[in-house]
């Protein structure tokens, strides 16, 4: 069990400590992930960057991912689960968290230029990984900037993501707790696991800069 969201990212960056001084960047999945991306970068004496992937949830149960969506339209499924709702809401959905990515990609880094990650180690962090769509997507945009080495690193993730994320192109998957003890909700792991607001995410990221 982790205190929060900053335990946890302690943790890991104690676990990351070989990447120190290294030509690395981390890379946090907002909102959530910013917490513990701040740590493992501040520990590592790392920069820390975005990487803005929104879910398309269940139309029945929007916390259900469907798909995931980058700021580029760059989009990941689970086609037998996207089969079965409507097309045309399907893409209107997918348009419009297309859209919210762009937007905090703009708020959040407030103009400031996306760090280069071509040829060096991408950290990619979250605070957990659930049903996988998001951290995959990210995983899958990132090997497109042709980084010399992918790294995944999260406190908690099922057995499924963590082989689904090596076969997208992860050279590395760091989780924390057990895959087999996985809980079945991410929360689950954490004491304290309130929803992080986008001031804390601007905040985080500028005194990272």
């Amino acid at each position: 069990m982790f205190a929060d969201r900053k335990d946890a990212g302690e943790q890991l960056a104690r676990k990351l400590a070989q990447y120190r001084g290294e030509d690395a960047v981390v890379l946090a999945l907002p909102r959530g992930g910013v917490v513990p991306g701040r740590e493992i970068a501040k520990a590592l004496g790392l920069p820390l960057d975005i990487i803005v992937v929104r879910k398309v949830g269940h139309p029945g149960n929007p916390e259900y991912a469907l798909c995931a969506v980058d700021e580029k339209g760059m989009l990941l499924c689970n086609e037998d689960e996207a089969a079965a709702v409507d097309k045309a809401w399907l893409a209107e959905e997918t348009e419009r968290q297309k859209c919210e990515a762009m937007r905090r990609v703009a708020l959040y880094r407030g103009g400031r230029a996306a760090v280069k990650i071509a040829g060096k180690t991408a950290v990619i962090v979250d605070d957990g990984i659930a049903t996988g769509l998001s951290i995959r997507l990210a995983v899958r945009a990132v090997k497109q900037a042709r980084p010399k080495k992918i790294v995944v690193a999260v406190p908690v993730a099922p057995p499924e993501s963590v082989r689904e994320l090596m076969k997208e192109g992860a050279d590395e998957v760091l989780v924390l707790v057990s895959p087999e003890e996985f809980l079945g909700a991410v929360g689950a792991h954490y004491a304290r696991f309130d929803q992080v607001e986008d001031d804390e995410v601007i905040r985080l990221l500028t005194i990272s800069s």
